[in-house]
């Protein structure tokens, strides 16, 4: 790829102003290697066309761009089809891949669902704890709609758990009674522990405010379908920002990385208002260097924590990860993964993976490992569209084939709703 890969990379900021959710400060150390090249992008080759403005460029779907709605895309929430992800989990052979959870240490079974409401309206960015024996096992908070995700031992794989071991607790309150399990082996939908807000104080400094980060694969063979994806996400600026409140305080920010031995490993530009100045930063890269499969997604994650400011107050917190290509599969990789993504958790940040061509089954259950513990959703480019390298079938039940301009759209109204 050339310096041209800034230009038709430059819309995937108006894409992040449309979504976003809490954090305190991440505890625990990261490795130095993160603070390296964090300002080398300023020497990067500029971008060649600007941000398309909405009403512009040739005949096209949306906003008149000429090859928005052309790139196609599928979606699939394993949460919502627990049968099916158990199935897939505990099947051996070419029908199942139950040695995906002892190959990348994500061991995503023993689950406590819950929904936190106050006069069944659902209450936001509400902290949750789940306690085994008395000692906190997971920690994450509520969503827009007021459920929070939380697991006994996603990093080790455990016997069978009893409930009578297991207590929620929600801003610091134990809930009565214990919650009800659900596994692999329950053969059933995700079962959903309701609680009641039932006095109106302490409620959750809640913001108007959204964050959206963007963590992208800028390595070479990310070429084959960004500039496709350009003017999708032109139109979905237009289309997003129709239906934005206009309240909200929208927050962008981006990493880009490649792999140990390039010429850098992140680049990153913080969290601002001023959605300019991540589209200038966007615009400055572009897509060099991997050379093997495998790519740095350990420390983008690590960065995406350490460098980005998430808002501790925000409402939405939503981090889309575009990549074709998964982590180093070594134990000082995977421990990184784990740490990142009980602290993704942690924080209410949800990650929406953007599965691109050259992913394999590797990469695919790595995005959904990723996406379930974090109580997001798995999307992934088709080979509908005819654009790019092939895409590998994803392992997932009937779906429908979408634009991606109009699946991305979807997903960001239901977050904001």
């Amino acid at each position: 790829m050339n310096w041209k890969l800034a230009s038709s990379l430059a819309p995937l900021a108006a894409m992040f102003v449309m979504a976003g959710c809490s954090v305190a400060d991440y505890e625990g150390g990261w490795p130095a290697s993160l603070d390296k090249d964090a300002e080398a992008y300023a020497d990067a080759p500029g971008g060649g066309e600007g941000l398309v403005s909405p009403g512009e460029g040739g005949e096209g779907s949306g906003n008149g761009n000429s090859t928005a709605g052309i790139v196609t895309a599928g979606e699939w929430r394993d949460l919502d089809h627990w049968t099916f992800w158990s199935g897939l989990m505990t099947t051996q052979g070419e029908d199942g891949f139950s040695e995906m959870p002892s190959y990348w240490g994500f061991y995503v079974n023993q689950l406590v669902a819950v929904k936190y409401v106050q006069e069944d309206r659902p209450v936001i960015g509400a902290k949750v704890e789940l306690s085994r024996n008395g000692q906190v096992v997971w920690t994450t908070k509520t969503d827009n709609k007021g459920f929070a995700y939380t697991w006994v031992s996603p990093f080790q794989e455990l016997d069978a758990v009893s409930p009578d071991e297991l207590t929620i607790t929600i801003e610091g309150a134990e809930m009565a009674g214990h919650p009800e399990l659900t596994t692999w082996a329950s053969q059933s939908d995700v079962k959903v522990n309701e609680y009641r807000k039932m006095t109106a104080d302490a409620q959750p400094m809640i913001s108007n405010k959204t964050d959206i980060a963007f963590i992208v694969d800028a390595t070479g063979s990310m070429g084959d379908e960004i500039n496709f994806l350009k003017d999708d996400l032109v139109d979905i600026l237009g289309q997003a920002t129709a239906k934005a409140d206009g309240n909200s305080v929208l927050r962008t920010a981006a990493v880009f990385y490649r792999d140990e031995g390039d010429q850098y490993v992140t680049r990153y530009d913080d969290f601002k208002t001023n959605v300019t100045s991540t589209v200038e930063f966007i615009k400055k890269q572009s897509a060099d260097g991997g050379g093997d499969y495998p790519e740095a997604v350990h420390t983008a994650l690590e960065t995406g924590l350490q460098k980005l400011s998430w808002g501790e107050d925000s409402r939405m917190r939503v981090a889309f990860l575009l990549l074709d290509a998964p982590a180093h599969h070594n134990q000082t990789v995977i421990a990184s993964l784990q740490k990142s993504i009980e602290t993704y958790a942690r924080l209410g940040i949800r990650i929406i993976p953007i599965a691109a061509s050259g992913a394999d089954k590797n990469t695919e259950f790595m995005l959904r490992f990723f996406d379930i513990l974090t109580g997001g959703t798995y999307t992934f480019l088709t080979d509908d569209s005819g654009v790019g390298e092939s895409h590998i079938a994803a392992s997932v039940g009937d779906y429908e084939v979408e634009q991606l301009n109009e699946l991305i759209v979807r997903l960001i109204a239901a977050a904001l709703s």
